[in-house]
């Protein structure tokens, strides 16, 4: 089977879907690799690269001519759509309940599109898991960004003109992103302290320095699939209360919190900014989708009562070279899952399938 490896043109994407090294595995597995001219680099990788592991570099149309799986990271581009044909395969990032007409678009040619964001979060489907790899970079990238923006250090720091106290970081959300914003911000120094609605995330938070601030969620089941459902006003209300001193002592807050197809929840009001220190500084990392911080805006930085709040979209585009390599070897292990004796093999009663399966041979199944 052919894999055709699309340039990415999305305003700001660095990625690309498959590697040099990554392509060289695919060819030593029996694969066929064409890849559009300059598809990979943004994340600096020539031409070169690919041809030297056998990959055949052409332009777009003749891409989609040649291949049987056509692999993105963002999803199809209207410019995309007309080279489609009938059977063909995507993979990619979809978003099927947040983009119906791309996926009504895609099912009038008749291809099967599987959406990598859905791989359920089970033990087997760790190593295809897209949405861990590129949330584990954008958790340290946030930090690093926070840290850049705040006008002050993150250690302690003894000097003979006396002592500097260590900066206080606060994070929402105790997820992948999470964890690795706990872990990056305690190796520089920070007093670290974090929130998640799930209880079951406190040990993870803990482990790894922070200082857990539990909500009380009583008996309510607020976890489905590795993820945070879409919590209660009473819950969010409890939370905020919580953390409220926190929050207004922090230096740096990050926010996290997304649930799975649908909007951010708001954590942070401007009411609550209003009462924070002047000079802190919020990165939203939820900004694309709603965002938890009320005065978030989409690749804008603003700022308003003496804080800053960034909100930076793509986060793991910033970090191309390693978000690449990682999102190239989860479609590598997805696609070799997929792909048995050189044909595709669509076992609707496996997990991993029911769960990324979007359309096949031009049946909508998730919208």
């Amino acid at each position: 089977m052919k894999i055709g490896v699309i340039k990415e043109t999305r305003p700001g994407e660095k990625r690309v879907a498959v590697t040099p090294q990554v392509a060289k595995d695919f060819i030593a597995r029996g694969f066929e690799v064409v890849a559009e001219h300059n598809a990979g680099l943004d994340s600096h990788f020539t031409d070169e690269d690919y041809e030297k592991v056998g990959v055949k570099v052409t332009d777009k149309e003749n891409v989609f001519k040649e291949a049987d799986i056509i692999v993105k990271v963002n999803p199809p581009s209207e410019d995309d759509l007309p080279y489609f044909r009938e059977g063909q395969v995507f993979i990619g990032l979809l978003f099927p309940y947040n983009n119906p007409d791309l996926v009504k678009k895609l099912a009038d040619k008749k291809v099967t599109a599987f959406a990598m964001e859905l791989i359920p979060r089970i033990s087997r489907a760790q190593n295809m898991d897209v949405l861990s790899s590129q949330s584990n970079l954008a958790g340290y990238k946030a930090v690093i960004i926070g840290a850049d923006a705040l006008e002050k250090i993150f250690p302690l720091m003894m000097t003979a003109a006396g002592t500097i106290r260590p900066a206080r970081v606060l994070i929402y959300g105790v997820g992948v992103a999470g964890l690795q914003a706990i872990a990056t911000a305690k190796r520089l120094g920070a007093v670290v302290e974090a929130t998640d609605i799930r209880p079951e995330t406190k040990e993870e938070a803990e482990s790894l320095g922070a200082k857990f601030l539990q909500v009380d969620v009583g008996n309510k089941d607020i976890s489905e699939g590795g993820y945070a459902k879409e919590a209660s006003e009473e819950i969010l209300r409890k939370q905020r209360e919580l953390v409220d001193k926190s929050l207004f002592n922090a230096d740096l807050v990050i926010t996290t919190a997304l649930v799975m197809g649908r909007k951010a929840p708001r954590l942070i009001t401007e009411e609550q900014i209003k009462q924070m220190k002047r000079g802190a500084v919020i990165v939203d990392m939820a900004v694309e989708q709603g965002g938890n911080v009320e005065l978030s805006q989409p690749d804008k930085i603003v700022e308003k009562h003496g804080v800053t709040i960034i909100g930076k979209t793509n986060l793991p585009s910033l970090l191309a070279v390693n978000a690449s390599e990682l999102y190239a070897k989860n479609i590598y292990n997805f696609i070799n899952f997929l792909v048995k004796d050189g044909k595709l093999h669509i076992d609707k009663e496996d997990e991993i399938i029911k769960g990324t399966l979007v359309i096949e041979n031009g049946n909508i199944l998730k919208q």
